[in-house]
């Protein structure tokens, strides 16, 4: 099978063999999307080597569970050991011994075929396109945030970021009722959120909006952000880091300690309230979506993904 990979440093599509089942599902994937993590991976975070991608919509070619062979689904990303307490609570996200596809121990998306273990398979409604689909991952780490932080009407939110987990999030947060505000750096890129009816500003409309928020949420990927997301928070408030990326950032944690910032990391959330909103089209992702590749230009898609003003680039086998 065809396969977008990062080994000795490089990235090209190449053929490789098929993953056996070994006790898991065998998804042909009809669609993957290209992530800023993947971006990052091949610039060298998580040192990881091998097929990248964990966004994606595709079809069970052979499964222990043979109910499933056939259904199209997506996929939650991390793998567990099944032995351990969190496995057992039936959260694998934090199991100290898991594998996350295209990102640690496992091989992922950007290819013709994928492994996952059955659990982690989620059937997609008929309702929902695959081009609908691929964006299950994404929106799930948008939802995810709160249940890292509480939000409700009455919180005040401002999003960093106008790309594409920005504008996943900003959206995600408005569907709570909260006050929610989107910053970032791209007019066109605003419009989007500005079209569901989400406050937006650029960089330079923030000021005097200092101390106004009681929840920030980090997702520039940006040292700028981070310093943006402090201004904006009121003491006591909580600043909310989405973003990976490869290298360290600085931050004025005298800040934070003399505001008593509650600094909260969040990274996966869970695919079915995901699943959910792109059923009833809650969430305007075709937007987001820039260009689609067939899977054998997935090297120059990758590159076309960290060109200005492109959101979601879409990679087909």
């Amino acid at each position: 099978m065809l396969a977008l990979r990062y080994q000795g440093g490089q990235l090209a599509v190449a053929e490789v063999g098929k993953p056996p089942a070994a006790g898991e599902a065998v998804v042909r994937v009809t669609l993957s999307g290209i992530c800023n993590t993947d971006v990052e991976i091949v610039r060298g975070y998580a040192g990881f080597e091998g097929t990248i991608g964990h966004e994606f919509v595709g079809v069970v070619e052979s499964s222990p569970d043979e109910s499933l062979t056939g259904r199209r689904v997506v996929g939650e990303i991390n793998a567990g050991c099944g032995r351990c307490a969190l496995c057992a609570g039936g959260d694998a996200r934090h199991c100290p011994d898991r594998t996350v596809l295209g990102i640690v121990g496992r091989d992922g998306a950007h290819a013709e075929f994928l492994r996952l273990p059955v659990v982690n398979l989620l059937a997609v409604p008929d309702d929902v396109p695959d081009e609908r689909a691929v964006f299950c991952e994404p929106l799930a780490a948008a939802c995810g945030i709160t249940e890292r932080v509480q939000v409700s009407k009455e919180t005040r939110v401002a999003v960093i970021g106008d790309g594409k987990l920005g504008l996943l999030c900003a959206q995600a947060l408005a569907l709570t009722g909260a006050g929610v505000l989107l910053v970032g750096k791209h007019p066109e890129k605003l419009r989007i959120a500005a079209a569901r009816g989400i406050e937006t500003a650029t960089l330079d409309e923030t000021s005097g909006r200092a101390r106004e928020f009681d929840v920030t949420v980090e997702a520039s990927g940006a040292e700028s952000g981070f310093a943006l997301a402090l201004d904006l928070l009121h003491p006591r408030g909580a600043l909310v880091l989405k973003s990976t990326f490869k290298g360290a950032t600085r931050m004025e944690t005298t800040r934070i300690v003399v505001d008593e910032i509650n600094v909260i990391g969040s990274r996966c959330g869970r695919f079915a309230p995901a699943l959910d909103l792109l059923r009833t089209g809650a969430v305007d992702v075709a937007s987001l979506i820039s260009e689609e590749y067939p899977l054998a230009d997935g090297a120059r898609a990758m590159r076309r993904a960290t060109e200005r003003g492109v959101i979601k680039v879409l990679l087909r086998p």
